[in-house]
């Protein structure tokens, strides 16, 4: 069979599983750090691997070895971004391989969370965004832009503002910054063909590559990116109209980048992560008024652009299934990392594809017969009818070879309609 016809194939029962067609299990392991580590690297060397050489050796090799039904998560790692990372010192980020080795040299990249936009910033950030990123948020997050808190356009004179620019700009501080914006672009602009030819020559070599695009729920970037997730959290009982109004103004936006990812790549799965409506976290109406709504809005979109919303639900998911059902039918992809997964095959079996829930932790710290009987369990639960893909809840990082190899011959033996 040609890597064209096996490509077709993995697809085929990829898409098979989305409409809700009854057919044998696709096979999605997410392998985040998996296959590096397999392959005898580091993190930290496929953090600053710029040439993108270890990263494809490793990913090919895992495909040779387990052949899955496609590829996930092996952009969720940072590829070659090491010394953009060091170039811009950013104050949210920990890196595998970064100066002092603060993090672990097999460690994911680890965010730094804390209050980008403080309390008696608001009327700034809603009067002149302009001014707040440029002279706050950015020196804020990244050390690289500190010089940009004396860049202040909105205080020169437009007349002769040539010079007043020129000077702003000529400080040994703002120099040495642009120096380095200009080689963190040098270094981008060679590594992401890299990056896209990867994933080009993967497909060719027969594996759909999933989640090549990416779309964001409005009210996580505000809690992430801005207020943190404490803050972010009193927000919605403190000052719901702001909260409110710029979720309102980041849809519009995510709707616009949503019609250019769709001209762009048709049919494809659009990845969001959703970081901030697991149980418990917020009310049920703050949940519909504040997450869902957008979230809702987005999937539409999405599907109507052409494409398939993969919906990556972080955190236990169980309270929220009534909302998830409320989609197109066999249109969305809805990955579980924690859920009651009979409740949710009872609630969205006829509506949407299921995927995920398969406990890492027994593939780092269990028995082959634990993964064994495990994926036979969520098979028996999730295959009758249709609409179900297996994949690991999250990325497979520190995993067992013998435990992987008996999850990947279960599905394949097991699974099979």
């Amino acid at each position: 069979m040609t890597n064209k016809a096996k490509y077709n194939e993995r697809l085929n029962r990829i898409n098979d599983a989305i409409a809700l067609k009854e057919g044998d299990v696709p096979l999605i392991p997410i392998i985040q750090c998996y296959p590096y580590i397999q392959a005898g690297y580091t993190m930290a060397d496929i953090l600053y691997d710029t040439e993108v050489t270890k990263a494809r050796e490793s990913i090919f090799k895992y495909l040779d070895d387990y052949q899955p039904d496609a590829l996930m998560g092996h952009s969720y790692v940072s590829i070659g971004q090491g010394p953009i990372l060091e170039l811009a010192n950013p104050h949210t980020t920990r890196w595998a391989g970064m100066p002092g080795d603060i993090i672990d040299k097999n460690s994911i990249h680890q965010f730094i969370e804390f209050p980008f936009l403080e309390e008696d910033e608001f009327d700034m950030f809603f009067n002149d965004r302009s001014g707040w990123v440029m002279n706050v948020g950015m020196p804020r997050t990244t050390g690289l832009l500190e010089p940009m808190k004396a860049f202040r356009p909105g205080q020169m004179n437009v007349y002769n503002s040539h010079s007043a620019v020129a000077n702003a700009v000529s400080t040994p501080e703002f120099k040495d910054m642009i120096k380095k914006l200009w080689k963190i672009n040098e270094i981008n602009a060679a590594l992401q063909p890299k990056l896209a030819q990867l994933n080009v020559d993967v497909e060719e070599y027969g594996y759909p590559v999933l989640a090549m695009g990416g779309a964001g729920v409005p009210y996580d970037g505000y809690s992430d990116f801005l207020r943190g997730t404490l803050d972010g959290l009193a927000d919605l009982y403190e000052r719901p109209e702001q909260v409110m109004a710029y979720c309102e103004e980041q849809l519009e936006k995510t709707l616009a980048a949503i019609k250019m990812q769709g001209q762009r790549i048709p049919g494809k799965h659009v990845f969001m992560a959703l970081h901030k409506g697991m149980d418990g976290f917020m009310s049920d109406e703050h949940y519909r008024d504040f997450y869902w709504n957008h979230l809702q809005i987005i999937i539409n979109a999405i599907i109507d652009a052409g494409m398939v919303p993969y919906i990556y639900t972080e955190g236990k998911y169980t309270s929220r299934l009534e909302c998830l059902k409320e989609v197109p039918e066999g249109k969305v992809i809805y990955h579980f990392e924690e859920v009651d997964i009979v409740k949710a095959k009872k609630e969205l079996g006829g509506t949407a594809c299921i995927a995920g829930a398969f406990p890492v932790y027994l593939l780092d710290y269990g028995t082959k017969q634990q993964v064994i009987d495990e994926v036979k369990r969520i098979i028996d639960v999730c295959a009758p009818g249709g609409g179900y893909i297996f994949e690991t809840s999250c990325g497979m990082d520190y995993a067992k070879p013998e435990n992987v190899e008996a999850m990947v011959e279960t599905v394949r033996t097991y699974g099979k309609k």
